[in-house]
């Protein structure tokens, strides 16, 4: 049977993607999909390199990288989280309610963070113990923090923030201060999660839970301690997302869980667990933060980021489930 040229072609394309993400990982495919795009838009307009777009994009999804963090270490296990954007806005608006009351800022960035390992540790019990999916369980959690947060706030935002509680503003040899929580979270969590016990149990639970178990691995106890991580890093990023601007929006943000989704899956997470590195989420972050950016200079609408983020989810996961078959 005959190919035409142009099947020909897309074989050999997707034979040599897939042939260039197993020799140089899906961390290095997202590495280098940004520096393209950096040059590329760059040449259009020189004006996307200046110090300040540059210091935006970096910093303009810090916050979520933080979150895909947490995010990746429950896809590695094999479940998924739709409520963390839910949780975040929640989590944003008792940081500044606490802060606009006259607490201390270290209480008003402290007590978010508490409240996100207590609730994503509820939910890693009901995920254990109880045996109910994650995305069962997480789509209840959202319905339960989307009407909690407007029933408390009316949906009225949070003004008058004391300067001194705005964390994300603050700025270290002009940097701003989230782009240093993304890297030491990052490298932080990369490397607990490579050399420590804990962290290579992850690993063990989400390529073969049974075979996990029999050399001694507590699969219900290790997740409920993933989701109370997960709840530990929702929290820094809502105190990041929160104190961005000078008020805080008490509502929800918009499809926030489905870009920390996407940011870890597209960063090289394996969709079905046991794969992956917080290193590739936090590249696919800082991409998406740059594709966005460039779609507004080169004055394309901004909504095709959606599309685009659509595509490479699907591509990502048909080259993961590609992968998988040649190695079995």
């Amino acid at each position: 049977m005959s190919h035409s040229p142009t099947q020909a072609s897309s074989s050999l394309s997707a034979s040599a993607l897939l042939k260039f993400v197993r020799a140089y990982g899906q961390e290095t495919a997202v590495l280098v999909s940004l520096l393209v795009i950096v040059v590329v838009v760059s040449l259009i307009n020189p004006n996307y390199l200046g110090s300040t777009n540059v210091n935006n994009i970096v910093a303009g999804n810090a916050y979520i990288a933080v979150a895909a963090i947490g995010m990746t270490m429950i896809i590695l296990l094999g479940h998924i989280d739709v409520a963390v954007g839910a949780l975040i806005g929640v989590l944003a608006s008792i940081a500044g309610t606490l802060a606009v009351s006259g607490y201390p800022v270290w209480v008003a960035w402290l007590i978010p963070v508490l409240v996100g390992v207590f609730v994503e540790g509820v939910v890693g019990v009901l995920v254990a113990y109880a045996r109910i999916p994650a995305i069962v369980v997480t789509l209840g959690v959202v319905s339960i923090l989307k009407g909690g947060l407007i029933t408390v706030t009316q949906g009225v935002w949070i003004s008058n923030l004391p300067p001194e509680f705005l964390i994300a503003q603050f700025r270290l040899f002009g940097i701003p201060s989230p782009v240093y929580f993304m890297i030491v979270l990052t490298i932080a969590a990369g490397l607990w999660m490579r050399y420590a016990p804990f962290g290579r149990a992850i690993y063990a639970v989400g390529g073969n839970v049974e075979a996990a178990r029999t050399v001694g691995i507590r699969p219900e106890r290790l997740t409920v301690g993933v989701f109370a991580l997960h709840g530990m890093f929702a929290g820094i990023a809502a105190v990041l997302f929160g104190t961005q601007l000078q008020v805080i929006q008490s509502t929800v943000p918009n499809n926030l869980e489905l870009t920390i989704i996407t940011a870890s899956v597209i960063g090289g997470v394996s969709i079905i667990g046991g794969r992956g590195t917080v290193y590739g989420s936090t590249l696919a972050a800082i991409f998406f933060s740059a594709v966005s950016s460039a779609l507004i200079f080169l004055n394309i609408s901004a909504y095709w980021l959606r599309a685009v983020l659509g595509v490479l989810i699907l591509a990502t996961v048909l080259a993961d489930a590609m992968r998988r078959r040649q190695f079995h």
